[in-house]
Formats: structure tokens, C-alpha cells, sequence
């Protein structure tokens, strides 16, 4: 039958192939596909005034493309990845509650008073993260137990955080973003140093590789993209074709021999970095 989801789609094949819908659709339906075009208009938008040296001024809202309502771009002029700092919000007698665990003797350890390996090793099962999951990137410290305690919960946490902040700060997919590329690298640039630091990579970044690849003119953040994409985790042939090798082609082949250069290597430290993790679970399970 005549589903509104069928009808939406066979309208929107009907606006671009009208040669290929043939039937008659209702001229009123619920609107399904909302700014379908919104990330290509961007990423033309941002091309164009590449090329424009003495350019107009920019208004992506003339040709539809969407604005996000509520941005911090408004208050803070910067992206900044933010310091270590414990939740400060809750009252002091809350706090207590936290602090003594179901036998009453270990309390949490805040993250400011952790100065140094010993700290870290004598509470690593106390430690109280801070408010602001981005600061883990840049604390070695923290880094180290991520690094050596599972804890669900905090990779749950850092996986939103640094999802929705890589889709909200991504140069080419937000069209209000024009012009913050270089904090756009840095940003990239820490991520990068922290999976190394782990040597693994994070699900968030490989999900915002997958859907910003295909939207990549392979000239901004090109370096950092490519460190990134080393780092993405082993998968089926099939899902690893359509989401980065076919991408990664389709610039490759009318790319300079530069980016064809970087291309390689980046996907040799791809298959180098599979090849070390393979052979420590080998071994591992070997072991037990």
C-alpha cells in the first residue's frame, strides 16, 4: 500500500528523476527528508569561498543550507578541549554520599589532587572523573587509566562527548564553521596523540570518519584526517570498501601525488597498527 514514508520517499525521487515516478502523489504529506541537501550545499558553499579572494560575504541561509539553532560559537569564540576539574555543581552532604563507597572506607579521589603515577596507582579505583569528559585528552595520568581499567561508564561518557563535538566543530559538514579550521586541526591533532598514547582508536572518531569522508575535499585537516583514519579499528571488508575505500579513491585518483603519497602511508600504518593488535590478542589468549 500507499505508506507516508513511501509516498515522502517517491516524492523525493520524483523532484530529482520526475521521468522515473509516474503515478500521482498528494501535493500535502508530512516532510521526511528535512534539508536532505544541507552537508553538500556546505561543503559547496566552502569551496566557493576558497576560490573568492576578495569574496562576498558569506550567507549559507540563501541557498538552504541549515544553521544549528544553539552553537557555543555565540559565547565562546574558540574550541578549547577543558581542564580537569571535578563536578563542583552538587551540595557538599551529596558529595559525602559519593565520596564513601558500600563499606564505608575507601572515599573518592578527585582528579585535581592527582599529581602524579604513585596518586594514580594508589586510588585508580577511587578516582572521581572530572565534570568535563574533554579533559581526559590531555591528562597523561588519565590517560593511563583508560588505558588499564575498563570502566563502562567513562568510555560511554567520552564517546558521546567527543561525538557530538566533532560533529558540531567539523569544518566541512557545518556550514557556520568556515574559518575555525586551524582549532578544528588541534582538536583533531590531540585525538590523535591520545590513540597513539593508547594505541587504540576511538569508536566516536571512526563513526565521524565514516560519515565526513564522503563530504571530504581531502585538502582541509588533511594530515590530521589521515593520522586519524591509521587508527581505525578492523572490520568486515565489506563495511571497510564503502565507507573509507571508495571515499579515499574517488580523491585519490584526481588528487596530486602528494596526497597520493600520504594515502599509502597512512593506510600502511593502517594495516601496521591491525597487524600489532592482532598479535597482542593472539598472544593473550594464547597466555590464558
Amino acid at each position: 500500500g500507499m505508506q507516508s514514508y513511501l509516498q515522502a520517499l517517491l516524492s523525493l525521487y520524483k523532484l530529482f528523476c520526475p521521468e522515473l515516478v509516474t503515478i500521482t502523489l498528494p501535493g500535502k504529506m508530512k516532510s521526511y527528508f528535512k534539508n536532505s541537501e544541507g552537508p553538500w550545499k556546505a561543503a559547496m558553499n566552502r569551496l566557493r569561498q576558497r576560490k573568492q579572494e576578495s569574496a562576498l560575504v558569506f550567507q549559507p541561509l540563501l541557498l538552504g543550507t541549515a544553521q544549528p539553532q544553539s552553537r557555543k560559537r555565540k559565547w565562546n569564540s574558540q574550541l578549547m578541549i577543558p581542564a580537569s576539574s571535578a563536578n563542583r555543581n552538587s551540595s557538599e552532604e551529596d558529595r559525602k554520599k559519593r565520596c564513601i563507597d558500600l563499606y564505608g572506607t575507601n572515599r573518592s579521589f578527585p582528579v585535581e589532587q592527582l599529581q602524579n603515577f604513585s596518586q594514580l596507582l594508589q586510588n585508580i579505583h577511587n578516582i572521581e572523573f572530572p565534570s568535563q569528559m574533554g579533559s581526559v585528552l590531555t591528562n597523561p595520568l588519565l590517560l593511563h587509566y583508560l588505558s588499564c581499567v575498563r570502566d563502562e561508564s567513562v568510555n560511554l561518557r567520552l564517546y558521546y562527548w567527543m561525538g557530538q563535538t566533532l560533529q558540531e566543530e567539523c569544518t566541512w559538514c557545518v556550514a557556520d564553521n568556515i574559518g575555525y579550521e586551524a582549532e578544528f586541526k588541534d582538536f583533531l591533532e590531540a585525538i590523535y596523540k591520545t590513540e597513539c598514547f593508547l594505541q587504540e582508536g576511538f569508536p566516536a572518531c571512526e563513526e565521524f570518519l565514516y560519515k565526513s569522508l564522503p563530504l571530504w575535499d581531502g585538502c582541509c585537516c588533511q594530515s590530521q584526517i589521515l593520522k586519524l583514519v591509521s587508527w581505525i579499528s578492523l572490520s568486515s571488508f565489506s563495511e571497510m570498501k564503502s565507507y573509507l575505500c571508495q571515499p579515499l579513491a574517488q580523491l585519490f585518483f584526481t588528487s596530486s601525488l602528494y596526497f597520493k603519497c600520504s594515502v599509502l602511508e597512512s593506510l600502511k600504518e593502517l594495516l601496521q597498527n591491525w597487524l600489532n593488535w592482532n598479535s597482542i590478542h593472539v598472544d593473550s589468549e594464547a597466555e590464558s
